[in-house]
């Protein structure tokens, strides 16, 4: 147990019976009232948004998560496999956990998986990726003086917003949580 002032951004609670990530954490004291902290928080199995006040000084139930390095193996049906690097235990995680970081993730691929106990909880991909662009329009010659974007579908099978200079075959680093371009990578 916990109180409000433990309350930190990426801290796992005990919420309705379910486990949720801080998402946001703000400390308000309103010129009528109580001081509160508004919290939003996402639940670590269905993904679903909850937001909440807590006044200042209530007990919070905060739960011990460990996170393990884990490489990516492949997917069976429903399920992502997944290899401790240590002890080459596997584990089958249900597509629901992954969610959509499996647009970035390449197999044998290091994730981060976080655990209570023994149960798996959550998936967590690096925050950058560097991935194959696969298939584009070629740019036109001229075009780079303007900030022109065009589609581009990476090796993952994800699709994305690439400058115009990009071209098939471009290995380029991508931001997972924005989904978005960040530079092109050189061999």
């Amino acid at each position: 147990m916990g109180s409000t002032n433990d309350l930190r951004v990426g801290a796992v609670i005990k919420y309705n019976n379910d486990n949720y990530i801080v998402e946001t954490c703000e400390f308000r004291k309103p010129g009528k009232g109580g001081a509160f902290f508004q919290v939003k928080l996402k639940n670590l199995i269905t993904g679903n948004k909850a937001e909440n006040k807590f006044r200042s000084g209530e007990s919070i139930d905060f739960v011990r998560i460990e996170k393990h390095p884990y490489q990516y193996l492949y997917r069976d049906g429903d399920f992502f496999v997944f290899m401790n690097n240590e002890s080459y235990e596997q584990v089958s995680l249900p597509n629901t956990m992954v969610g959509d970081q499996e647009l970035y993730m390449k197999e044998n691929e290091e994730v981060s998986i976080s655990f209570e106990g023994e149960k798996a909880l959550a998936v967590e991909i690096p925050l950058h990726v560097n991935l194959l662009v696969v298939e584009t329009e070629p740019g036109l010659r001229g075009d780079t003086a303007t900030n022109v974007s065009k589609p581009a579908k990476l090796e993952t099978g994800a699709s994305i917003s690439v400058p115009i200079f990009v071209n098939e075959g471009d290995k380029i680093r991508i931001d997972t949580n924005t989904h978005s371009y960040i530079e092109r990578i050189k061999d």
